[in-house]
């Protein structure tokens, strides 16, 4: 669940920094006041988009931080086996936004924004304030069923996906290998031609290396020569300052010296060792020098060599490796269109056996998914009368799609009937903005049953909804917030008097700027807010005593 959330210079946010509680967290305030931007800035935690205005005006990165504390076994499997951690159940998200960048960190070690949404899908389920628009598109509804079956379904869509890129490939495979007589012959033609010109080179790996190596040196083979000459002046008897010069003086000093001094045997012996080091040094250099001045013919033959590999680079790969392997893919092109009748009646024979497999695993999906949307269809009928749809019908229409897809065969589509003796239709045909945020409000509460997410945040559910059926909708959060943890904007007192915990938002203004608060209110503070959204500018005795009773039936109303 949402422990804590910390705002700082986030659009008209100067800093927050409020804590949630258990079950139904209501959130209410004037129209204006920023109550969606609260949402707005969880929504851009977990990875949201990020607007060119959203720092505020004279600040230089704007922060968001949430700390969830999550109990569901689960959910700390699958963090953990992305490599997160968390400690005592507890995870902090944060996001610092800067000049339009931004950085995303989970427990302080920064995330990409594609891990911050996956892990966002564990934790947290955000319902906006047009979400229930998309039930207007049907393409959403096999998606809704899918959610409410994923325990039955989720080994089987596994193993229809990976069938299904198998049949794509063998497909694409068999695509590419029809072709005329003609064009096949020319294709042989060709791929004979660069098979024998990659293999005529006769490449070995690392080849390319070595040559630009030896490349490197032949082609300054001058600089070493001359090089190696001062080296060998500085270093043989030719010189009088030279190297082998002073030793060799050094040597018949020291031969002197012993025989006055018996003792500096052991450094006549040392120079000796020198002086032998030295003249095998000056042996190798002069050989050295005396090879790399007849470089000439070797330089040319490496340079052609180089030349043939980069060649065969430009046309085949970047690599001798990538031309290699691609030597390789030729020869079993080529095998394949020199036995073409063969190759094509055993890809057709593949692809045939990889659609009859999809037949049968599109058929056993489409199977529970029918019996799956009849009971959720069932459920979210009982959940749309405990939301004031009296004489509902609620069912969904399966057709094929008249191919086979990842997702299998299955279109789908949620029909509606809201009054007595009216055929039943599609939703788009049929419900209205006020209809659409009470069936979305029914089928998040069936799928709150099914889903592990612990956190659900609904931005103004009550759009359209009023009397009785408001009163109906409270009763309906009130439930799902036995299970979860809920976070609810709305405007409405019966709402409002179904929260556990009851937070104001408010916006104030000293002229200059403006900033947005929040806060969580005590109980007679919440009395006087319901009061405030009864009685609008006028607050009276009566109106007052209403919000009391409000508070009170709420309290008789709850099961938990």
């Amino acid at each position: 669940m949402l422990l804590n959330l910390h705002v700082k210079n986030f659009a008209i946010i100067d800093e927050i920094d409020v804590t949630f509680n258990d079950n139904l967290n209501i959130l209410t305030g004037e129209t204006g006041a920023g109550k969606s931007i609260i949402i707005g800035s969880i929504n851009v935690a977990l990875g949201g988009k990020i607007s060119k205005d959203i720092i505020r005006k004279g600040a230089e990165y704007a922060l968001v931080e949430l700390l969830f504390q999550i109990e569901d076994e689960h959910i700390l499997q699958a963090l953990n086996c992305m490599d997160i951690p968390a400690e005592d159940g507890q995870i902090i998200i944060s996001r610092r936004i800067m000049n339009g960048k931004s950085i995303s960190k989970i427990n302080g070690q920064n995330v990409t924004a594609g891990a911050l949404k996956e892990i966002a899908g564990f934790l947290i389920d955000i319902h906006g304030q047009h979400e229930h628009q998309s039930l207007l598109y049907k393409e959403k509804h096999l998606d809704i069923v899918d959610r409410y079956a994923k325990t039955a379904i989720g080994d089987l869509k596994r193993r229809l996906e990976a069938e299904y890129r198998e049949y794509i490939a063998v497909h694409n495979k068999l695509n590419d290998l029809k072709m005329d007589e003609d064009k096949r012959l020319r294709e042989i033609s060709f791929l004979e031609y660069e098979i024998n010109e990659i293999k005529g080179a006769a490449l070995k790996s690392g080849e390319d290396d070595t040559l630009a190596a030896e490349y490197r040196k032949l082609s300054n083979a001058k600089t070493i020569a001359e090089g190696l000459n001062n080296v060998y002046e500085w270093m043989n008897y030719q010189m009088p300052e030279s190297a082998g010069n002073n030793i060799g003086r050094t040597v018949k000093q020291l031969m002197k010296l012993m025989e006055y001094d018996e003792s500096l045997s052991g450094l006549y012996n040392q120079i000796l060792d020198i002086e032998t080091l030295v003249n095998d040094f000056n042996r190798d250099v002069s050989d050295y020098a005396a090879d790399i001045n007849h470089h000439e013919e070797d330089l040319a033959v490496t340079e052609q060599r180089l030349d043939l590999i980069n060649h065969l680079k430009s046309k085949y790969g970047g690599s001798i490796a990538d031309i290699i392997k691609y030597c390789e893919e030729s020869e079993y092109k080529l095998s394949q269109y020199k036995n073409y009748e063969e190759t094509v009646a055993d890809l057709a024979k593949q692809l045939e056996l990889k659609e009859n497999e999809l037949k049968v695993l599109s058929g056993q999906l489409s199977d529970i998914r029918k019996e799956k949307a009849r009971e959720l269809t069932a459920e979210i009928k009982d959940a749309l009368i405990d939301l004031n749809f009296i004489d509902v019908r609620f069912e969904m229409l399966f057709r094929p799609v008249g191919h086979y897809t990842a997702n299998g065969y299955d279109d789908a589509e949620f029909l509606i009937s809201t009054n007595p003796g009216e055929e039943i239709k599609p939703l788009s045909k049929v419900a209205s903005g006020g209809e659409l945020s009470r069936i979305m409000l029914a089928i998040k509460s069936v799928l709150a049953d099914k889903d592990e997410i612990e956190t659900l945040i609904f931005d103004e559910i009550d759009v359209g909804v009023s009397g009785r059926t408001a009163q109906k909708v409270s009763e309906k959060l009130s439930v799902i917030a036995g299970g979860h943890q809920v976070l609810c904007i709305t405007h409405l007192p019966q709402i409002a008097a179904m929260a556990d915990s009851h937070y104001i938002i408010e916006k104030t203004t000293d002229g200059i700027s403006t900033r947005t608060s929040i806060r969580n209110l005590k109980e007679k503070e919440s009395v006087d807010e319901i009061a405030r959204i009864l009685g609008g500018a006028v607050i009276t005795d009566t109106v007052m005593q209403s919000a009391k009773e409000m508070k009170e039936l709420a309290k008789r109303t709850k099961k938990y």
